[in-house]
């Protein structure tokens, strides 16, 4: 039997095992509820890292003891490891700590063993509990996905494009993958909040890569969804943006149809669109450009590329270009491009932190440096990143010189 409480973590130290995206958004809501959060892991993935930067979580990078467990109101384990969140979880039920688990299997508290001592209600206990206190008016209910009952199934994989961050900017199909998943093989970036959403039972498997920072190879990442899958699980791949928009997505098709497992791509909205048009910059614009060519950063700008932003034919979107912001600039200069062509630098698109940086492109390297411009970010190359592109200059709106021409102006 279980009691429905809130628990106030304000001012009050909470520890926080696992280094990867569950980890990180567990620890940035306990965080803004004013909780002294202590973060302990050999690795982290780099929203964690900024939260330690800004000096709203400690982090420990060491693997998790009993002593961690210290003075400690609240632990929450994230790791992905079965046998090292219940550990946690049986040093928690020592000490008489709350322990959470998030995306375990929760058994009984107090059994051996034991996964968890507390765990997030379901929506049903939520609705139960508002309607008794008078919060929740008649009729009505708090929508959060309830599990699914689970069937005997063969395994498959189903690789789902999460969008650019903003849980609300993953799709409707998306969402009912993720309600039917046994195992959620996660990145670090896209919608990582919606993690919270999974129901009890549910692994998370971190595989996250950062810049120059990769601890699960791709080949290592292809093996678990194929190995899960074997094993008669439904296996989601939440991955950042679109699967086959340089997210490697045929890669993990392709090893799924050689191991004999059924896979599917559910299409996500992906950065290279997403990421301009939320800081207003649309890709073609009638008489600007009617092209874009999308291009990894991580590899030197292609003759195709820099014939378009040499030409202004095309709007030129760089991915994961960051680190080779410079490399990018000197060779679309070398290749003839104009210095003072447009450019604009997006980081965390679709997120509240977006920040959006413009300069042209002799001088946004300098720019992008003196501003500490950080991945993730798309950088967009082209005339329709300039300033004041779909801005109306009112003075001709008052006069209406610019207005649109309709059936009474005709006339």
């Amino acid at each position: 039997m279980t009691t429905l409480l809130a628990v106030d973590t304000a001012g009050r130290k909470v520890l926080v095992v696992g280094g990867g995206p569950a980890a990180a958004h567990r620890a940035a809501a306990l965080a803004l509820e004013g909780a002294h959060v202590l973060v302990v892991a050999p690795r982290i993935c780099e929203a964690l890292v900024d939260l330690h930067i800004d000096g709203h979580v400690e982090w420990r990078r060491d693997v998790v003891t009993p002593d961690d467990l210290d003075d400690v109101w609240l632990v929450h384990t994230a790791t992905g490891d079965l046998a090292t969140d219940a550990r946690v979880a049986a040093w928690a039920e020592s000490r008489r700590v709350w322990c959470l688990t998030a995306g375990a299997p929760g058994v009984t508290p107090g059994a051996v063993g034991a996964a968890a001592s507390a765990r997030v209600p379901t929506a049903d206990e939520v609705n139960v509990a508002l309607a008794g206190s008078g919060a929740l008016p008649p009729g009505r209910r708090v929508a959060r996905p309830d599990p699914v009952t689970r069937r005997d199934h063969p395994g498959r994989v189903v690789l789902v494009g999460g969008g650019p961050g903003d849980v609300d900017l993953l799709t409707v199909r998306g969402r009912r993958a993720l309600a039917l998943a046994d195992v959620v093989v996660t990145d670090r970036l896209g919608p990582v909040a919606v993690l919270d959403e999974l129901g009890p039972g549910v692994e998370v498997v971190d595989v996250g890569k950062a810049p120059g920072r990769h601890p699960v190879p791709q080949n290592e990442i292809n093996r678990i969804l194929v190995d899960r899958a074997r094993r008669g699980q439904t296996v989601v791949r939440l991955k950042g943006g679109d699967p086959f928009v340089l997210g490697r997505g045929g890669e993990e098709v392709v090893a799924c149809r050689e191991a004999g497992v059924s896979v599917e791509v559910v299409p996500g909205v992906s950065s290279a669109v997403a990421a301009p048009a939320a800081a207003g910059i649309p890709l073609t614009h009638r008489g600007t450009v009617a092209a874009v060519h999308i291009v990894n950063g991580h590899d030197e700008l292609s003759d195709a590329a820099c014939l378009a932003v040499r030409d202004r034919s095309a709007t030129v979107v760089v991915l994961m270009g960051v680190a080779t912001l410079a490399a990018t600039v000197h060779r679309a200069l070398v290749r003839g491009a104009s210095p003072t062509t447009p450019v604009a630098i997006v980081e965390r698109g679709c997120t509240p932190t977006q920040r959006v940086t413009r300069a042209e492109l002799a001088t946004v390297v300098a720019v992008a440096r003196r501003r500490e411009v950080t991945s993730p970010a798309v950088v967009v190359i082209g005339d329709v990143a300039a300033p004041g592109l779909l801005e109306v200059d009112l003075e001709q709106l008052l006069d209406g010189s610019t207005l649109p021409v309709t059936a009474e102006r005709m006339a």
